[in-house]
């Protein structure tokens, strides 16, 4: 059965779509069978993964209000590289500015998205969901479906401010529910280590939460900014880049936390 990870912080800026995009496509280069679910309506990871959303004509919103199935719509990227790396997308586009209010009328409206996953739970190692940075019902759709929730956080002043919020509606989702809903991990993003503050803030969330924060950070890196004007994870745009292989080291201690 599949590990479905939702990625959120209701912040935004901190690198969730850039995590959930290279952290498929590192996974997917280690062999793993990778589905990244598209959950925010600006689409930011199915351009990323190089699909057009103009041109879609089945999108996520489809498989939430029950339309299409998830293998109807899902689509496979970087198939053509060189080196393995195809995952799955089940992309999104501006039709899902509109799940919000569609999800009002239907039935189980919070765990559309679970059960939609059900045909697909033996065909993928890792499910990843992109959230949006705000709690609304495509983020509790999200985490109702998740056994894990993967938090990127930028080491900054407000961080732990917003770090609080989350926590206390992972809290809500689990006793209302999903109670099998765990933290998976605590992911340093945009990590400069000259400030002071850095590690601060580093240091508070080490001593909060333990082993939950990765040892891998990812740090502030050009090629991450340009790759997703490309379409591309940056493990395609520039291999040898320090953002493609601190995500390649996040994807390998992912996937052992995972098995331990």
């Amino acid at each position: 059965m599949a590990r479905i990870i939702a990625v959120t912080n209701q912040k935004g800026g901190v690198g969730k779509t850039t995590t959930c995009v290279n952290l498929a496509a590192s996974l997917a280069a280690m062999k793993r069978r990778v589905l990244l679910i598209d959950l925010d309506p600006q689409g930011n990871a199915t351009t990323g993964s190089g699909l057009i959303k103009e041109q879609l004509e089945t999108s996520v919103f489809d498989v939430l209000v029950g339309s299409h199935g998830v293998k109807e719509v899902m689509k496979v990227v970087m198939e053509d590289t060189p080196d393995p790396g195809k995952y799955w997308v089940l992309p999104a586009n501006g039709d899902l500015t509109g799940a919000e209010v569609a999800l009002l009328d239907l039935p189980s409206k919070e765990t559309r998205l679970r059960a939609g996953l059900y045909e697909v739970d033996n065909d993928f190692d890792y499910i990843l969901l992109d959230c949006p940075p705000a709690l609304n019902m495509l983020t509790v759709n999200a985490l109702a479906a998740s056994q894990g929730v993967l938090i990127p956080v930028q080491c900054e002043y407000y961080a732990l401010e917003g770090l609080t919020a989350l926590l206390q509606t992972i809290e809500h989702i689990t006793r209302a529910l999903n109670p099998s809903l765990e933290i998976e991990g605590i992911l340093r993003t945009m990590y400069d280590p000259r400030p002071s503050l850095t590690h601060d803030v580093s240091g508070q969330l080490q001593k909060h939460f333990g082993s939950k924060v990765y040892d891998t950070v990812i740090p502030r890196n050009i090629r991450l900014a340009e790759a997703p004007s490309y379409g591309l994870p940056v493990l395609h745009y520039e291999k040898q880049s320090r953002g493609a292989i601190s995500y390649l080291a996040l994807a390998g201690e992912f996937i052992r936390k995972t098995h331990s």
